[in-house]
């Protein structure tokens, strides 16, 4: 009998191995080796696949086109002028008086000069204006450029950044955090939805939550766990609370395109840290939203080009809702939702615990609602679950609202810590069986993706 086997090692794989002879030779491989040239027998271990754009998906689903862009679009119009000047002027202007510059990790002889910095700056910032042409248009480029002014009229796009343009150019963090925040150098706006490393499935996961609250969203790496016993080991602190009940945390990280509402420090009429629907934000939380956030220079060792990145830490404990869809070959897309909080830790033991990641991008504690049972029976159960390494996160408590949208769609929800009173599915799903999760499957795959007869 075979043990300790991890799941992430295939079947298929492991049958293949016990199969082998003496003389027999495997191939562990990238997906760029031709396998197929090689073998007859090719395994498979694709993996996530998160930034692999599935037209069926959004099309069958969400009844949504699906446009590819490639990024060289970006240099094209950069190099040809082709973005309106005026734009990027007040741009890099307020990006010179409201982004407060940070630290360069960098050895010394690694880091850039001044000139060099202030040149991706204004890289960044041409980016950013451009990136907003792509989704929406602009009547105010060049003449001639009349294609280029009508835009894709996008509600949601992606940016793959890694490695090809990170290892030459500047980075997208700047534009996707700035375009996921809910303001920009024209002030409060309805916050755009730009999935790092294109992740459509996590960009997706943010534009359902931001349909349904008109927040703005976090895009983040579900990082790392943290234990009560290993918070106490390192840092002496005993975690409480919330944190306490789940037996700990989970590192929210990513390379700084995490919106900056996310902060915590804009506050509603009762003192709560809140992250405010985009119509709700005033100039002082932009000014209170950006004075929480600097921008360090990137790590050259992962960001080749540079650039720069968001960083903040979320000193507050707001309700919180993180999801993650997934696209499960042979059954279709599922949902995972947990419920749960952002975690405030004194300073000295978010600077200890930080730094055992990267030190210059956004961070959020995130704990979720414990149950007992199944996924739920700790906060190291809920990231074990997790099925990817990106999670959309909202602000406030909106499972039941995700559950039944899910339905409408035929998306089944995998899993979730939503209280069963809270939660409505219609009445046609009790056809399908007593148990209601069972009933979600079955039913979703009954009546099939909503738009699949448009098309």
């Amino acid at each position: 009998m075979l043990k300790n086997i991890p799941k992430i090692v295939l079947p298929e794989l492991i049958k293949t191995l016990s199969e082998m002879g003496h003389g027999d030779e495997i191939v562990i491989a990238d997906g760029n080796f031709p396998a197929e040239t090689f073998g007859k027998r090719v395994i498979r271990a694709d993996g996530i696949g998160g930034s692999i754009i599935s037209p069926e998906f959004f099309e069958e689903y969400l009844g949504m086109r699906v446009e590819s862009v490639d990024e060289v679009e970006i240099i094209r119009r950069m190099e040809k002028g082709i973005y309106d000047e005026n734009e990027y002027k007040k741009a890099l202007k307020w990006v010179k008086e409201k982004c407060k510059p940070d630290f360069d990790k960098n050895p010394k002889e690694m880091q850039k000069s001044a000139a060099e910095k202030e040149k991706d700056w204004e890289f960044t910032a041409k980016m950013a204006c451009i990136i907003k042409d792509l989704f929406n248009g602009n009547k105010k480029l060049p003449k001639g450029r009349e294609e280029e002014m009508v835009g894709h009229n996008a509600i949601v796009g992606g940016f793959q950044g890694q490695r090809q343009w990170t290892d030459f150019y500047p980075n997208c963090d700047f534009p996707e955090s700035i375009l996921n925040s809910s303001f920009d150098w024209n002030g409060a706006r309805e916050p755009y939805i730009l999935g790092t490393e294109n992740d459509t499935l996590n960009a997706t996961s943010m534009l359902f939550m931001k349909l349904l609250t008109g927040r703005a969203q976090m895009f983040a790496d579900v990082r790392t766990y943290w234990s009560g016993e290993a918070v106490k080991r390192v840092t002496g602190y005993e975690i409480e609370g919330k944190a306490k009940a789940a037996d700990g945390f989970i590192h929210l990280i990513n390379s700084g395109a995490c919106c900056v509402d996310a902060c915590g420090e804009v506050k509603d009429e009762r003192g709560n840290a809140v992250m405010k629907k985009w119509w709700e934000v005033t100039d002082k939380d932009i000014d209170t939203m950006m004075n929480a956030t600097t921008w360090p220079y990137a790590d050259l060792g992962y960001f080749r080009g540079g650039g720069y990145s968001s960083r903040f830490v979320t000193r507050a404990e707001m309700p919180a809702t993180m999801i993650r869809l997934n696209l499960i070959k042979g059954l279709g897309p599922v949902l995972q939702i947990v419920e749960g909080w952002t975690v405030k830790l004194p300073k000295e033991v978010t600077d200890k615990l930080w730094k055992r990641t990267d030190y210059t991008w956004p961070c959020t504690w995130f704990t979720p609602r414990v149950t007992g049972k199944g996924a739920f029976k700790s906060a190291y159960d809920v990231m074990n679950n997790w099925g990817a390494n990106h999670g959309a996160i909202s602000y406030g408590h909106i499972g039941a609202d995700l559950i039944t949208m899910c339905s409408m769609l035929r998306i089944p929800v995998c899993m979730h810590n939503v209280d069963e009173k809270d939660i409505y599915r219609p009445a046609a799903w009790n056809a399908f069986g007593m148990d209601k999760e069972g009933q979600d499957y079955r039913a979703c795959a009954a009546y099939g993706p909503l738009y699949k007869n448009i098309r």
